[in-house]
């Protein structure tokens, strides 16, 4: 319980930084996330600051800013540039384009629209965010500031209402209330296993006494997931807030944010939050002039898969291996240096500071009657708009892959979806109209996961993802438990020996049953999982496994050793450029005679097929 009154106006603060805002004028967005750094951002953004500082064409009375922010979510457009004021987005914007944007646009008046997204469905451009389907069908909370601010300013922080909740946690000085409000929302664990979390800040809480800890597991190991990073490097002041409540909430006054090492743009941006904060008043000792004080720490993790898990993160945090301990005690009774420890994962704790604001009432008005709010995906794969999406929980598949995904790509037919990353699974056609909510997905086989969502067209061999997925698992396996370990391996070789066209119909029984007995027999959640893309994949496309079996063809086309290259006698007209070609020496014949393929030499590379100049080279 708090004591010394605050000695902060939260509301005089929100003015002075909305003023600083006022003054800048005109905002240039400019995407500065991780996948348009990557595309030529920075660079994009230090031709705008040229054009309008060291040339003077943009003078002061024009009244331009840029500003670099964290990640838009449309990463298929990058690199993005948006003009709230001028109500236009541009995209794929390269350092050739800002000089035209500058004069035709932001001078002239005259939208660039070469620049401007096109719609894959009418093919018509599209100006502003609030016409591109891909935005306007989302509903953002943990990413309503990402994109829209600059990510390492506190002030902008503070213009957007952040703190406030904070404030007013520690105004009203009642942690029980702010327990009761999360268990009211009814939110849920975003890092996959779904367990509310305001019961789990109970059970933390009720250990009294002595030292306890908040953990933010940023780890997110998933293939292809990115929603927690865009928060880290897009919104870092909302996760350091929401951290601050639940460490008041619970009592403790010590935190840990874990990320991975490949995050070095999210560490930086989370070191300088904290830095900031802490000088003015926001975090560290005496909060707001108050008696709650709470010092965070930022620990870099390996890179491990399996430091997504609760235990193991707690270990690699303390120095050791990280790997999972057997449960009870749970890390709310025993966790971080044997304290009571409370572990969240960033989106989570990132949806705390609305609930605060806007009460339980507001969250739990969207989502379904057992997922409450809204959920962030990382959508992939063979959609014409990849990107970082938040929907209410219940929007079922069909609205995510074909309004805001734009449909499939290149016309293609769509096939499947692997939703939850290596510990989901795979769904249908027939799955398209399921809700993604927790009790749903699981009736069909999958899980909400973590949120990765890899959406798969009809030229995608369904074999090969399942080995993808259990080749990731048993590389990243820690090893402790013999069912993971060994079982993991083993599936992977029958998979392994499945999409080589060496696989047998005994192959399927066997690894169904290692599926089964990995998860039932594994020690930790993620080797629990570990199974169910194989699980899923034999539940729905059993007859893609046969036909790599028994009929040694890959329906996709995809897995090379079932491909048969061969050369058209009536083609070929004996130029033996594909026998000089070949690195393995498969092909036989003499000049101006038709050649052959040793079928039992070739290795399936392709390089024939490439230097054949008549095309009397066909695969099969």
């Amino acid at each position: 319980m708090v004591e010394k009154a605050l000695n902060i106006d939260i509301k005089e603060e929100q003015k002075k930084a909305q003023a600083k805002l006022d003054e800048q004028g005109i905002r240039v967005l400019v995407c500065a996330g991780t996948g348009c750094v990557a595309n030529g951002s920075l660079e994009v953004i230090e031709k705008f600051k040229e054009l309008g500082v060291e040339t003077g064409k943009l003078t002061a009375e024009d009244k331009v800013t840029i500003i670099p922010t964290g990640c838009h979510g449309f990463c298929e457009q990058g690199v993005l540039v948006c003009i709230p004021q001028l109500h236009t987005t541009y995209v794929k914007v390269k350092i050739d384009d800002v000089e035209e944007i500058v004069e035709s646009h932001i001078k002239g008046g005259k939208v660039v629209e070469r620049l401007l997204y096109v719609d894959p469905q009418t093919k018509q451009h599209v100006q502003s965010d609030e016409e591109i389907n891909f935005y306007k069908k989302q509903t953002r909370t943990a990413l309503v500031n990402c994109g829209n601010v600059d990510a390492e300013s506190l002030d902008e922080a503070i213009a957007v209402q952040g703190y406030e909740a904070l404030y007013n946690v520690l105004k009203t000085n009642d942690p029980d209330a702010v327990i009761q409000e999360i268990l009211d929302s009814g939110l849920k664990g975003r890092g996959g296993a779904g367990f509310p979390t305001g019961l789990k800040w109970k059970f933390t809480a009720a250990n009294k006494g002595g030292k306890s800890y908040v953990v933010c597991n940023g780890d997110e190991g998933d293939p292809g997931a990115f929603m927690d990073r865009s928060v880290m490097e897009g919104d870092p002041h909302k996760l350091l807030e929401g951290m601050a409540i639940a460490a008041f909430a619970i009592g403790a006054d010590e935190g840990y944010i874990y990320v991975r090492a490949e995050y070095p743009l999210a560490i930086k941006r989370l070191r300088k939050a904290i830095q900031e904060a802490e000088e003015r008043g926001y975090l560290g000792k005496n909060i707001m002039g108050t008696d709650f004080s709470f010092v965070l720490h930022i620990k870099e993790g390996a890179g491990a898969f399996v430091c997504g898990e609760e235990s193991a993160l707690i270990a690699s945090i303390e120095g050791e291996r990280g790997m999972p301990r057997p449960k009870p005690p749970f890390p709310a009774n025993k966790g971080l240096f044997g304290r009571p420890t409370l572990i969240n994962n960033v989106e989570t704790l990132a949806n705390v500071p609305a609930i605060m604001l806007k009460g339980a009432k507001w969250f739990a008005s969207m989502g379904t009657e057992s997922a409450k709010g809204t959920k962030t995906f990382a959508l992939t794969g063979e959609v014409n708009n990849t990107g970082l999406i938040e929907v209410p929980m219940g929007t079922t598949l069909r609205e995510i892959i074909f309004d805001i995904g734009g449909g499939i790509r290149g016309g293609k037919k769509f096939k499947a979806v692997q939703i939850g990353g290596p510990s989901g699974g795979c769904l249908t056609e027939e799955h398209l109209d399921v809700k993604m909510d927790y009790d749903s997905l699981a009736k069909a086989g999958a899980m909400v996961g973590s949120g990765g969502l890899v959406v798969m067209a009809e030229d995608t061999c369904i074999v090969e993802v399942a080995r993808f997925f259990m080749n990731f698992t048993q590389n990243e396996s820690c090893g402790k438990c013999v069912p993971c370990r060994e079982g993991t391996k083993n599936m992977l070789k029958i998979l392994q020996k499945i999409v080589n066209g060496q696989g047998e119909m005994e192959d399927l029984e066997l690894l169904e049953e290692l599926a089964l007995a990995v998860k039932d027999g594994s020690l930790c959640g993620l080797g629990k999982t570990a199974p169910n893309p194989v699980l899923s994949t034999l539940k729905y496309f059993k007859d893609e496994y046969i036909a790599h079996i028994k009929d040694k063809k890959c329906p996709a086309g995809v897995c090379a050793a079932l491909k048969t290259i061969k050369i058209e006698a009536d083609l070929c007209k004996g130029c033996t450029k594909c026998a000089r070609t070949c690195p393995v020496g498969a092909i036989e014949g003499t000049v101006k005679n038709p050649h052959t393929i040793d079928q039992s030499k070739c290795i399936k590379c392709g390089a024939c097929l490439d230097s054949c100049p008549f095309k009397a080279i066909k695969e099969y």
